[in-house]
């Protein structure tokens, strides 16, 4: 999905998970590894499904360290000490957890390329920067703002102010790319921003895709 005319942007923004990188090789498969360390036995596919369970019955979530807790320990039935949550906290904060999609270096060095910003605007808490520098984007980015340090979360218009004004840019003349109508598109254009959705499992359009899809202006 795509809003307004492109004539004229300047800057792009991407949300990070399910747009840059994913849970490798899945949520459910981190959360068995790290529980056969304390001794609790789960195969990975019971753990995603779990996780999607207790995922989906959230209607809002802030990201906070207490409210992952809770994530986790309903993933496991509650059957979930400190120690083995401050694990799994951890462990999602290293790069061997994440695997970034094979299309965003080189959409990110197009974007480059282009004379355009770019930007990260994403719902994470206080692991999402360092974990970026870890897998080697941080520093491909002029912003990243982050939900835990912003105050407001997606798809709030003020979270994508934040960006545009970091940024030094006008929100008409911003791109947002994520995977989530809601989040993204929506929260984006309410904002004034366009905006585009990537759908990675229909896999028919990639980020490079998406950057040269647009008659960008040099700036």
């Amino acid at each position: 999905m795509t809003s307004g005319p492109t004539a004229s942007i300047e800057a792009v923004t991407f949300d990070v998970g399910g747009t840059l990188i994913e849970p490798w090789p899945s949520v459910g498969y981190v959360y068995a590894e790290v529980a056969r360390d304390f001794g609790v036995q789960a195969s990975a596919e019971e753990m995603t499904s779990a996780f999607v369970r207790s995922w989906k019955d959230r209607g809002s979530f802030g990201y906070t360290r207490g409210e992952w807790f809770g994530v986790v320990c309903e993933s496991f039935g509650c059957a979930v000490s400190e120690e083995m949550f401050d694990a799994v906290y951890e462990r999602f904060a290293q790069p061997s957890a994440w695997r970034v999609f094979d299309d965003v270096i080189p959409a990110l060095e197009f974007g480059r390329s282009r004379n355009l910003k770019l930007g990260v605007i994403s719902n994470w808490d206080e692991r999402l920067k360092p974990l970026l520098g870890r897998l080697n984007l941080l520093g491909h980015f002029d912003a990243v703002v982050v939900s835990v340090e912003s105050g407001a979360h997606k798809p709030d218009s003020k979270i994508f102010l934040q960006a545009a004004k970091a940024l030094n840019s006008d929100t008409k003349n911003i791109l947002h790319v994520g995977d989530s109508e809601r989040e993204d598109v929506r929260g984006a254009t309410n904002a004034g921003m366009r905006a585009r959705k990537i759908d990675r499992k229909a896999g028919k359009e990639s980020l490079l895709d998406i950057l040269r899809s647009l008659d960008l202006q040099r700036v």
